[in-house]
């Protein structure tokens, strides 16, 4: 199945311009045809804008909008392959209009459609194809999928918090710095030029900028190169388990970043058992799914031990409690929906009451944090002020 750039005439006598999606140019003409328009030209299939389209990812917004135009559509009765045929000729993205092509190809060869999305990982992650194969084994893919869209809205409105709460902080030290960096390389060099000259005996604190100064325009390339150094060993060691391990469990420790980063990861624990449990997915696919959408590295690995002990007969509470590191409402709301039989409700309150906790803590943590950056900026501005004006201050006392 390809996509056909086509130019055709309306009823009415307009030319219209599009794509369509076909075997072959002739099926594309007979399409056209059906649609009341006559084609007056069909270009040859469009060439993959990524080199493969299994290569081609979706960005959260693309994905987000797809779940819930495909959901309207399933709802509606559509088949899915005509669903898949209708999203395709809407979309307006390169990418998305030829994965979604492999899709329907895949689909129209006698594939599932879990089974076609699992071909595009880089598209549709391990969650997404076990709700869309939970929806065809229980026949209600359309809500299956609408539980799907909402989670995917949830998710990408967490993150977008998150990225507006540090947004502003990041602004604030990138401009600082700036700043500061010309002051020290440009402007601090030429004003103290002219102590330098005399006599003077400056006092202690022109002499550190003075020499802070000459060294950052001496070993400037040197810092750029060791910090992009720096942040590739980072990255390489981050690739490691045992690194990546031990980092995380550093994290965990800190204050406030390790209760913040556990929330995160309990929120998004939360909402994806939620849905794969009200979805109808069984209790150990679903912790394996959800294992997937952890970032940090020790739950991963606690993950995995909870579910060895729900595959030998405990209850997920029990195992929740017994690996000591999830937060405690997480744990009571889940022993509760096991033992009520209303695990999906429990853990979709747990989700939402996490991911509000998570962002009160977040907000909190920027409204201390924005103040005492601005506060620390506004002392380095001051210490370089002062250590200009302490050799004009001490000449002015000598000629009074």
């Amino acid at each position: 199945m390809s996509s056909f750039r086509y130019r055709a005439l309306a009823l009415d006598g307009r030319e219209l311009s599009g794509e369509i999606v076909a075997e072959t140019p002739r099926q594309a003409r007979s399409l056209l045809r059906e649609q009341g328009l006559t084609p007056l030209s069909v270009d040859s299939p469009l060439a993959s804008p990524a080199g493969h389209s299994r290569q081609a990812g979706l960005r959260s917004s693309e994905r987000v909008i797809l779940t819930r135009q495909w959901a309207t559509l399933l709802e509606a009765g559509i088949p899915i392959g005509q669903t898949l045929a209708v999203l395709i000729e809407q979309s307006s993205e390169p990418r998305l209009r030829f994965v979604l092509g492999e899709v329907r190809e895949a689909l129209l060869a006698g594939q599932s459609l879990s089974r076609a999305l699992a071909s595009h990982t880089s598209a549709f992650d391990t969650l997404y194809c076990a709700l869309i194969a939970a929806g065809e084994q229980s026949g209600r893919l359309g809500e299956v999928m609408n539980r799907l869209a909402d989670h995917l809205e949830k998710r990408s409105a967490l993150r977008q918090r998150i990225i507006q709460a540090l947004a502003y902080p990041l602004v604030v030290v990138l401009v600082a710095s700036l700043v500061i960096a010309a002051l020290m390389v440009y402007v601090v060099p030429q004003v103290v030029a002219v102590f330098q000259n005399g006599k003077q005996t400056l006092p202690w604190l022109t002499q550190a900028l003075i020499a802070c100064s000459s060294f950052l325009r001496a070993a400037w390339p040197g810092l750029l190169l060791a910090g992009a150094a720096a942040i590739w060993g980072f990255r390489r060691l981050s690739l490691l388990p045992a690194w990546r391990l031990r980092w995380h469990r550093q994290l965990l420790r800190l204050p406030f970043v390790g209760a913040l980063l556990l929330g995160f990861d309990s929120a998004r624990l939360a909402q994806t058992l939620a849905i794969l449990v009200g979805s109808g997915v069984p209790l150990l696919p679903a912790l394996q799914a959800a294992r997937e959408v952890v970032w940090l590295l020790p739950c991963r690995l606690a993950l995995e031990r909870i579910a060895e002990q729900v595959r030998e007969g405990m209850t997920l509470g029990r195992a929740l409690a017994e690996a000591r590191l999830f937060p405690p409402m997480l744990v009571h709301m889940v022993g509760s929906g096991e033992s009520s039989g209303r695990l999906g409700q429990m853990l979709d309150k747990t989700a939402s009451q996490q991911a509000e906790e998570v962002g009160n803590r977040l907000s909190l943590s920027m409204s201390l944090l924005e103040p005492m950056l601005i506060l620390g900026m506004g002392v380095l501005v001051l210490v370089i002020v002062l250590a200009i004006l302490q050799p004009i201050l001490e000449i002015n006392q000598l000629l009074r």
